[in-house]
């Protein structure tokens, strides 16, 4: 068995996947990477073969029809050998000491029987033409360097969430949680991270900036205006998120209260972007997110409400819309639009 499984999921990745790919084969034979083709009909699955036929003990190239990001994910998950499973984006790559140090940890901990069920470590923005490169670290929000459990948390900070970019996970238990995306629909990221959380009883976290992830790409699904435009998939992802649990029921309350976290800054982003673009069409689904919220769950609608950002998004008018959108720098800190 491997030590850690890496999937790339690829679509139309030609340009730059090979400084993703390149940025992987450090990891030796503890590691298998499995690049996912999802349709391309650009060189992407060519190249992937190129890769698996030099490295065959360390590469695998899978070719399936178009279903979009989560189900390059989802292949990945079902094929993996590794213990341990990880995601980079064929447009992003890794730090090499830093990946190295992971995976040192990794088998020590292994070697040692220790059941870990999360790795956390820092990513950094990679922002096109960016002098500053912003990173996301979780320094004095959860101990470093040794097992702990959410009972030994702090509050996360708006922009400290964990994102996908942050986290390895025991690949058994994105298996027993039954962990399958949905096809054709972005932001699936956020229910990778999200719904496997109540079955987290281990962390480890590693102060280390090992995930490189690149903003700058036009098409980019990150990017501003992208996201507006497919404003129908991340009310998607939210609902997803809000229909996985009744997190009032979860009983660890560190792991409630930063589950409730996610989902409310998930919802504020969907929110704001929908009074961003303007439209009569896109306040409607504004109103309407907001009613299924309330018929899904009426106790987490009056939570949502309370909170400021919820009671500063529903103020009246367009005042009130100006006002809501002052929040916006917030939402961007979690989405990397800065």
């Amino acid at each position: 068995m491997k030590l850690l499984t890496i999937t790339v999921p690829c679509y139309n990745s030609q340009g730059y996947m090979r400084r993703c790919i390149d940025s992987l084969l450090p990891g030796g034979e503890d590691v298998e990477i499995i690049i996912a083709d999802d349709g391309s009909t650009d060189q992407t699955g060519a190249i992937a073969d190129e890769y698996s036929e030099k490295y065959p003990s360390m590469i695998r190239a899978v070719h399936q029809e178009n279903g979009g990001h989560g189900e390059g994910l989802n292949t990945g998950i079902l094929q993996a050998t590794g213990l341990y499973f990880k995601v980079v984006d064929s447009d992003d790559w890794v730090d090499t000491d830093s990946y190295l140090e992971i995976l040192k940890t990794l088998r020590s901990l292994c070697s040692s029987g220790c059941m870990l069920d999360m790795m956390i470590s820092n990513f950094i923005y990679e922002k096109e033409g960016a002098r500053h490169k912003k990173a996301t670290r979780y320094r004095r929000l959860l101990p470093e360097n040794q097992l702990f459990d959410w009972s030994e948390t702090r509050k996360f900070n708006v922009g400290k969430y964990i994102l996908m970019h942050s986290v390895i996970y025991r690949t058994q238990l994105l298996w027993d949680c039954h962990l399958v995306l949905p096809k054709h629909t972005f932001y699936v990221d956020n229910l990778f991270v999200y719904v496997p959380l109540p079955y987290v009883k281990t962390m480890y976290y590693m102060d280390v900036d090992f995930y490189r992830y690149y903003i700058g790409r036009e098409d980019q699904s990150a990017n501003e205006q992208v996201m507006i435009r497919r404003i129908d998939q991340q009310i998607k992802v939210n609902k997803m998120m809000i229909d996985a649990y009744d997190v009032r029921k979860i009983a660890d309350r560190h792991l409630r209260r930063y589950m409730l976290s996610y989902l409310e800054i998930m919802t504020v982003i969907s929110t704001v972007l929908l009074i961003k673009s303007g439209t009569e069409e896109n306040l409607q689904k504004k109103r309407d997110l907001w009613t299924y919220i309330k018929e899904k769950d009426i106790r987490l609608f009056h939570y949502l409400r309370r909170r400021i950002m919820g009671q500063t998004l529903h103020l009246p008018g367009k005042g009130g819309r100006g006002i809501a959108l002052t929040i916006y720098k917030i939402s961007q800190k979690v989405i990397g639009f800065n």
